[in-house]
């Protein structure tokens, strides 16, 4: 620092202004430094001010699925506010969601000094661990809710999953399934309430309800299943299905395909998240999309909210919205089949 100093002309104090952001430095001055630090490759040394400051500039992050498109994306609305705002982040990913692994990412955050941790698990078995550790630093979860201590940000998955179903109603249907996450997370259970609450709006029964695991693998199987209903059961066929994810849409529309059954003419599918590739899947794909990165980026934002207010702060909530493509359709009248 004292380098720079020398050679931009300037106090080792204003250097110092100039790394903090300090509004009182003047545009010249600071621009005489930023050249200077640009000359001379200048960089910090984090390890040194950590003990000067006492404060390690590191915000640890408690990730799980992150090779699915909604956690990666949320992860890296974390990472772009943190680094915005002048933090590291560190990650812990977990394998498998666990009491022991849980505790050990905690310890893991001690051990680095962290000065505040994002959850970004939606799991009950995280939250329930969560209140039995103590943690020395401040805590936010994605899609805590609000029967829990922990404040965070969360998609308004309940919403969702209504515009979903609220849409295939619009367009006439009177008889439609749901396939939907596993049930032990809480972006599933929500979305299954919310195909609940627009069923129910509208007198409709929620009779048909199949289960997934997030991939295209087990929406095959459970389109392979729901194809088995629609041939054998006396109730009256499913004429469309709401899909908890994108993913397991693809191995819906597969199966479909397979059974000859035509998108949207003979069943409509609305997937959820709105992943990239879901305008290019074949029929593209009616969808709900959700801003992973603002989940994210609101998240970081309220662990430094507490960081510097002291405080917490009420959950912030980002809504999504319904994107209609070509998987949805009115139902062909049973005259026409």
């Amino acid at each position: 620092m004292g380098d720079v100093a020398k050679l931009a002309g300037v106090s080792h104090q204003t250097v110092s202004r100039v790394l903090n952001n300090h509004p009182n430095v003047s545009g010249k001055t600071k621009e005489r430094v930023e050249s200077a630090i640009a000359s001379l490759g200048y960089r910090r040394n984090t390890a040194a001010r950590s003990l000067v400051t006492r404060r390690s500039r590191t915000i640890g992050v408690l990730a799980c699925e992150t090779g699915q498109y909604g956690p990666a994306n949320t992860l890296l609305g974390v990472e772009q506010a943190g680094r915005e705002a002048g933090y590291f982040v560190s990650i812990a990913n977990l394998r498998e969601v666990t009491g022991e692994s849980i505790n050990d990412a905690i310890a893991h955050f001690r051990n680095q000094s962290v000065e505040g941790v994002v959850i970004l698990v939606p799991h009950p078995d995280v939250l329930a661990a969560l209140s039995d550790v103590s943690v020395p630093f401040p805590v936010v979860a994605v899609g805590a809710g609000t029967g829990t201590q922990l404040t965070g940000a969360s998609l308004n998955q309940r919403l969702g999953a209504r515009l979903a179903v609220e849409h295939l109603i619009g367009l006439g249907h009177r008889h439609i399934g749901h396939i939907s996450g596993p049930p032990h997370w809480i972006d599933a259970a929500e979305r299954i309430k919310g195909w609940r609450e627009a069923l129910a709006s509208a007198g409709l029964e929620a009779d048909v309800l199949l289960q997934g695991a997030w991939d295209a693998a087990s929406g095959y199987q459970a389109g392979l299943e729901l194809i088995e209903q629609r041939s054998h059961d006396e109730k009256p066929a499913v004429t469309a299905v709401f899909v908890a994810n994108d993913q397991m849409a693809v191995g819906v529309l597969r199966a479909l395909q397979e059974a000859n059954l035509r998108v949207p003419v003979d069943i409509s599918v609305v997937g959820y998240d709105d992943q990239p590739e879901a305008a290019f899947f074949l029929p593209p794909l009616t969808t709900i999309k959700q801003d992973f990165e603002e989940l994210g980026r609101r998240c970081m934002s309220a662990v430094l909210h507490q960081l510097e207010s002291d405080g917490g702060n009420e959950e912030q909530i980002v809504n999504p919205r319904l994107v209609i493509r070509s998987t949805t359709a009115p139902p062909t009248p049973p005259a026409a089949l």
